[in-house]
């Protein structure tokens, strides 16, 4: 593990849903009228105050999600129940911020630092930094994404062919990380962003990633590297991936939509069951699931790069 340097590398340009809609009635007791749960409203939107970026996003607790400012590495909490969010964690210069995951469990933040080819570990009651991991080389490696298994935390990396893993105890304690080559077609390292969005099956065995130039899907399996690609399924600007048993949502950034994908039992294949878009979206990279409800981020690459927007924000659609 290293700590991070105080410059702010600046990206290439890049690719970069707690709870069923519901108003439940309690009943009345005698010494209080029950109030009914709130609301989500859907679709909406969920402004990030004061981000300059955005790129990633992760389910927490209840209907808690986490957001990064990507330029910046900032980190941002919200309720999409509450349809809020507010600045967490102010990060030291040079950190970068995009795919990130939760570690219920542990009360733990993982966060992909992309070009500065870092990952970072955050205390999600305290926001403190737990770790910082130098996975790869500074503009050399695209550390894109994350995903949590039971036994650590699977990076992409979208310049290389090769995940990195961090391993966590039962006690959620860290260990050095590792590198897994890759074989097969994920390997595939001949457009400017490759590997991207990254989930696991719930043993850990088997990864599914996303490979941006290619726009198709891949198996991993975590112990050998070696991949296969997920037949009957093209994602065109495939982002960040979201995965509930078999079904799987693709954000397609510069396409914007997000398809969702019922897999086959051994995930060689899958098709497409709905396209999902809403007049919000603009240039969506990634999405966490609630119940019936997905939250995705807008990156607004379409403004350029850096974005240029004025404000960036979170949309909640229909799952």
């Amino acid at each position: 593990m290293q700590s991070v340097s105080n410059t702010r590398p600046w990206l290439a340009r890049s690719r970069w849903a707690v709870l069923p809609l519901l108003m439940l009635a309690s009943a009345h007791t005698l010494a209080a009228p029950a109030q009914a749960e709130p609301s989500i409203v859907v679709p909406s939107t969920i402004v990030l105050p004061g981000a300059t970026s955005a790129e990633g996003i992760a389910a927490g607790e209840g209907t808690t999600f986490y957001a990064g400012d990507l330029l910046t590495g900032d980190i941002f909490r919200g309720d999409i129940a509450k349809g809020t969010a507010e600045l967490f964690i102010e990060v030291p210069d040079g950190r970068q911020a995009a795919g990130m995951a939760v570690s219920k469990r542990h009360d733990l933040l993982f966060v992909a630092g992309a070009s500065t080819g870092q990952a970072y570990v955050y205390n999600t009651d305290t926001g403190v930094t737990v770790a910082t991991y130098q996975l790869g080389e500074a503009d050399t490696s695209l550390i894109n994404d994350v995903t949590i298994t039971k036994q650590g935390a699977w990076f992409t990396d979208s310049h290389l062919a090769q995940l990195y893993f961090i391993p966590i105890d039962a006690y959620g304690e860290l260990g050095e990380f590792s590198t897994l080559p890759l074989t097969g077609p994920a390997a595939d390292t001949g457009d400017e962003f490759n590997l991207n969005g990254i989930r696991a099956t719930p043993d850990g065995k088997t990864l599914i990633v996303a490979h941006s130039g290619n726009g198709e899907l891949y198996t991993v399996d975590s112990q050998t590297g070696t991949s296969a690609l997920i037949a009957g399924v093209s994602v065109p600007n495939v982002d960040g991936i979201e995965l509930e048993g078999r079904r799987l949502w693709a954000v397609q950034n510069f396409s914007n939509q997000v398809s969702r994908i019922k897999l086959s039992a051994d995930l060689t294949s899958g098709v497409i069951t709905k396209v999902i878009t809403s007049e919000l979206f603009q240039t969506p990279t990634a999405a966490a699931l609630f119940g019936n409800v997905l939250a995705v981020v807008n990156a607004k690459f379409d403004t350029g790069f850096p974005p240029t927007a004025d404000q960036y924000e979170v949309v909640l659609v229909h799952a």
